[in-house]
């Protein structure tokens, strides 16, 4: 007696490859993927913590970094943060963040939001040239001679206002207000609300998720540059921001100008260069660990948000 399966039962019994469940091989490929992944991540990270806590004859005895924590001491955090150097480098990279920060977001909000709206006046063409400025850039030397033109050299904005305004930023935020619902925006025009009442009340409100992931994206920009001050400020040490400070003790091993440190990287007095070198990289880092835990939640709204662009 035939027991043919109808076609389309069996349309229905063959699943796309995603709705399956994964065997076991996958699961356990899955599993030693990520965590060969987050190995990758962490063991450098915890390697050089505690290398900043160890002694002298711990990095000796290991040869170098250490793995393995071995005579723990807080000399280095203290050496460090008792540098006057150190201590207004943490203040200039702060300020740095935060003013370049809240510049960058003003631009690209305002800008994005006049571009996402169709009737807006000579949207088109700006953002065209927006467009071609991702392909097409002017060049180190010809922005460094319009800076240093107009007077940036030395001057704290140098750091900022080059760097302020990235275009696919702007086209990422763009791309979620221009999905906005426009009924919810014809019904704020009937309330009486114009462009600046609409974009404050409806349209930020109903994007905190993009608008923070692009906000963080410009804040670890911001302290993480280095780049600019190579340009803009190469010998004034008491202006440099943290991660300069950074490049000049680990890469250089030199001392800085008015530093108390400035003997570093030859006989230090009491505390380890090395443990010196990473105390200062986990400074850098300590920051952007204390803020990425309350923006997680965003991220996965935000990120997607950037995968669609038009």
């Amino acid at each position: 007696m035939s027991t043919a399966v109808p076609l389309r039962q069996r349309r229905s019994d063959k699943r796309p490859v995603w709705e399956e469940q994964p065997t076991a091989a996958t699961t356990t490929g899955k599993s030693a993927a990520l965590t060969l992944v987050a190995a990758v991540v962490l063991v450098p990270l915890w390697i050089i913590v505690v290398t900043s806590f160890s002694t002298q004859a711990a990095i000796n005895r290991a040869g170098g970094l250490v793995i393995w924590p071995d005579g723990l001491t807080v000399s280095a955090y203290r050496e460090m943060l008792a540098d006057p150097t150190v201590r207004t480098a943490v203040l200039v990279s702060l300020g740095i963040t935060l003013v370049g920060t809240a510049v960058s977001m003003a631009v690209s909000v305002l800008c994005a939001y006049g571009l996402s709206r169709a009737r807006s006046y000579g949207h088109r063409p700006i953002l065209t040239l927006l467009v071609v400025t991702m392909f097409v850039s002017g060049g180190l030397i010809p922005t460094f001679l319009v800076v240093t033109g107009l007077g940036g050299y030395g001057r704290y904005w140098a750091l900022i206002l080059p760097s302020a305004v990235s275009v696919f930023n702007i086209l990422v935020l763009r791309s979620f207000y221009a999905g906005t619902s426009a009924e919810l925006i014809d019904a704020a025009r009937m309330d009486g609300a114009g462009d600046w009442r609409t974009l404050w009340s409806v349209v930020l409100p109903t994007s905190r998720a993009v608008t923070a992931v692009i906000t963080l994206f410009y804040a670890v920009g911001y302290w993480n540059a280095f780049f600019n001050v190579m340009l803009y400020m190469p010998t004034e040490s008491q202006k440099w921001p943290l991660q300069y400070v950074l490049l000049t003790y680990v890469n250089r091993g030199n001392g800085l100008p008015g530093s108390v440190n400035s003997g570093f990287g030859n006989a230090h007095a009491e505390t380890a260069p090395l443990s010196l070198q990473m105390a200062v990289v986990v400074l850098t880092l300590v920051p952007l660990l204390v803020v990425y835990p309350f923006m997680q939640k965003h991220f996965r709204t935000g990120v997607l948000t950037g995968a669609i662009k038009g």
